[in-house]
C-alpha cells in the first residue's frame, strides 16, 4: 500500500508500505521523546549519588524539559527547510552522543548540561509528528497522527517504568547508557525507512524563524490550543515529577515498586487514536471540554486519595488520558492552519508546551519540599481549571461573533 501525502505531495519520495511506516515513525517518536523522561523516577537516586537534596535534584526534569523547549524553538523549524530523513537520523546520533556522556558525569553541574543536551536533540520526535501528518492519506490525518503519537505517548509513560527497572538492576547510569544504544539502532532505521520529504523551497533560517512568530501572531487558533495544553502538561509535570518522591517516602516503595506503578501510566497512550477519529469526525471542540473536567478530577483524586495507591494509580491514568487526548485532538486541528508550515506550527505549539512543563516540574518540587504531595497536587488541579476557564471563555466569544456576523 502506498502513502497518498498531504501537503506538499511532490516534497515526498519512496514512500514505504503505510503500515511499515507507522510502526516506525511510532517507535522512533517513543524512543526520542522518552530520553526527557527517563530522569523522573530517578531523581532520589540521583540526588544520593550527588550527594544534593531533593529539590536541587529535580532541576534535572526542569533543565531537560527546558533543553526540549529550546530545541522546539532552533531546530524544529527545520522540519519546513532540511530533507526530512537525513535531519531526523542526523540529529539522533548527536542525542546518542550525549546520554554517553550523560551516563558517566562526574557532578551534578555537567549533568545538568547534558540533561539540557539531551532535550534539544531528543526534539526528533517533534519533527516526525508533522512529517506523519505530511504522509497521512487523504482524510484520514487525525488517525494517522494519533496512531504515530501512540508511540510517541507510550515512550513518555513507559519510559519511568523502563528507567525504574534498570536502575533497580544495574544503576541509574545504566538507562542513559543503554539508551544510547537504542538511539543509534533508531538512527540507522530511519535512515533504512523513511521516505525521504524535502520542503517547499524557503528563503533561509532566518525567513523560518521570522515566519514562526508572524505565524504565532496571525493564528488565534494556535495561540488558543497551545495555552491549553500548555496547562494541561503543567499540570501532569506535576504529578510525574513528584509521584517517585510520594512513592518513596508515603508509601515506601523500591525502584521497582515505582517502576510498576508507572505502568498504570501506559493506559494514556490508548487516548491518541481514539482522540484523532473523534477529530476526524468534527467533534474535537466537543470533547476538548470533556478532556479539562477529566485532569482536574484526576488531580482532585490524587490530592485526597494520596493514602491509597490505588486511587493514586487510578489519577495517573485519568490525567495522561485527558492530557494526551488533549493534545492530540489540538494537534489535529492546529496542523490544518498552514500545511506547508506544520513543522513551524509545532513549534509554537510544543514550545509553549514544554516551556510550561519545565515550570511545572520545577515548582512541583519546589512545593513537594515545603508541602509534601499536598502542594503539586493542588497546583496540579488549578492548572487544568484556569485551562478549562480560557477554553469555556473563547468558545462563548466564538459563539458571539458568529451570532454578530449572522445578524449582521
Amino acid at each position: 500500500m502506498s502513502v497518498r501525502p498531504t501537503g506538499d505531495a511532490r516534497a515526498v519520495t519512496r514512500s514505504p508500505n503505510l503500515r511499515l511506516l507507522t510502526i516506525v515513525l511510532a517507535a522512533a517518536c517513543g524512543l526520542s521523546v522518552a530520553n526527557i523522561y527517563y530522569c523522573q523516577p530517578l531523581l532520589d537516586l540521583i540526588a544520593h549519588d550527588f550527594h544534593t537534596s531533593q529539590g536541587k535534584a529535580s532541576i534535572v526534569v526542569t533543565a531537560t524539559q527546558l533543553g526540549y523547549a529550546l530545541g522546539i524553538v532552533l531546530l524544529l523549524p527545520l522540519g519546513d527547510l532540511l530533507e526530512n530523513r537525513a535531519l531526523t537520523s542526523r540529529v539522533l546520533l548527536v542525542t546518542a552522543v550525549v546520554l554517553g556522556f550523560a551516563a558517566v558525569a562526574p557532578n551534578l553541574t555537567t549533568f545538568l548540561i547534558l540533561s539540557t543536551l539531551v532535550g534539544v536533540t531528543s526534539v526528533v520526535a517533534q519533527i516526525l509528528v508533522p512529517l506523519a501528518a505530511h504522509l497521512a492519506p487523504e482524510g484520514e490525518q487525525g488517525q494517522f497522527v494519533g496512531r504515530v503519537m501512540s508511540g510517541l505517548l507510550l515512550g513518555i509513560l513507559l519510559a519511568r517504568t523502563f528507567s525504574s527497572l534498570l536502575a533497580a538492576a544495574w544503576g541509574w547510569r545504566s538507562v542513559y547508557a543503554i539508551s544510547a544504544a537504542m538511539i543509534v539502532v533508531t538512527a540507522l532505521v530511519l535512515a533504512r525507512v523513511l521516505p525521504q520529504r524535502r520542503p517547499e523551497r524557503t528563503p533561509g533560517y532566518r525567513y523560518l524563524m521570522s515566519s514562526v512568530w508572524r505565524i504565532a501572531r496571525t493564528e488565534p487558533a494556535l495561540r488558543r490550543r497551545a495555552a491549553g495544553q500548555t496547562l494541561m502538561f503543567a499540570s501532569f509535570s506535576c504529578f510525574w515529577t513528584s509521584i517517585a518522591f510520594e512513592l518513596i517516602s508515603g508509601h515506601h516503595l523500591t525502584q521497582t515498586g515505582i517502576a510498576l506503578f508507572a505502568l498504570v501510566g501506559a493506559a494514556g497512550a490508548a487516548a491518541a487514536p481514539i482522540a484523532g477519529r473523534l477529530a476526524d469526525r468534527g467533534l474535537g471542540t466537543a470533547f476538548t471540554g470533556a478532556v479539562f473536567v477529566l485532569a482536574i478530577a484526576a488531580m482532585a483524586l490524587a490530592g485526597f486519595g494520596a493514602h491509597s495507591l490505588v486511587l493514586l494509580a487510578v489519577a495517573g491514568v485519568a490525567l495522561d488520558l485527558a492530557v494526551q487526548g488533549h493534545q492530540v485532538l489540538s494537534q489535529q486541528e492546529i496542523y490544518q492552519l498552514v500545511p506547508a508550515a506544520r513543522a513551524r506550527i509545532n513549534t509554537v505549539f510544543m514550545g509553549t508546551v514544554f516551556l510550561g512543563g519545565s515550570a511545572g516540574s520545577a515548582a512541583s518540587g519546589l512545593l513537594y519540599e515545603r508541602y509534601g504531595w499536598t502542594g503539586p497536587a493542588t497546583l496540579g488541579a488549578i492548572l487544568p481549571t484556569i485551562g478549562l476557564g480560557l477554553w469555556t471563555g473563547s468558545q462563548l466569544l466564538r459563539r458571539r461573533s458568529a451570532v454578530v456576523v449572522s445578524v449582521g
